[in-house]
């Protein structure tokens, strides 16, 4: 029965259809069209990439004016698949919030960069930035620590308007 079924298959082709020329004609016209088309490469040191609010860069720490926004909840080490978040949370009685983090460090050499840490973090205080050029040259350079994490809210403005304008909720308290 499987005979009779590539049988009739090959019958209902045509002498054209069977020898694939019009369909390789069809590519190398695709391939020539695009090859015509203006060209999107970059002269990389000269012309730097400006991203939009939507790009996912090294993942930061927002500094506000009062301090970190961080109340070391843990979500965002918990959501982490690939195991590149710790946060060790201490208690205070000097600030709005019961804890902080004592310890943050994320390993950059094994962050993929996929933004779980930032959709599950219910203050908005870690956000994907707009940097793009990390060199490291040994691995305890890749470890970044509280201190080399904290960025100003002002440079982080645009990530955050984009993710109150995409997200379905509200963040709490401070945003």
């Amino acid at each position: 029965m499987a005979n009779i079924n590539t049988n009739t298959r090959a019958q209902k082709m045509t002498f054209w259809e069977r020898i694939y020329l019009p369909e390789i004609a069809k590519g190398l016209a695709a391939t020539f069209k695009q090859a015509l088309q203006p060209k999107m490469t970059r002269s990389y040191p000269e012309e730097r990439f400006e991203p939009n609010g939507s790009y996912r860069g090294r993942p930061v720490l927002v500094l506000e004016e009062s301090g970190e926004r961080c109340v070391a909840c843990g979500l965002c080490s918990r959501v982490c698949p690939a195991l590149a978040i710790e946060v060790q949370a201490a208690e205070t009685l000097t600030r709005d919030k019961e804890r902080y983090p004592e310890k943050f460090e994320i390993n950059m050499l094994r962050c993929i960069f996929c933004g779980f840490c930032e959709e599950v973090c219910p203050e908005e205080a870690i956000v994907m930035s707009k940097d793009y050029e990390m060199i490291y040259t040994n691995r305890e350079d890749a470890i970044l620590g509280k201190e080399k994490l904290l960025v100003p809210m002002a440079q982080l403005q645009d990530r955050l308007e984009y993710l109150r304008s995409h997200q379905y909720y509200e963040p709490s308290a401070t945003a």
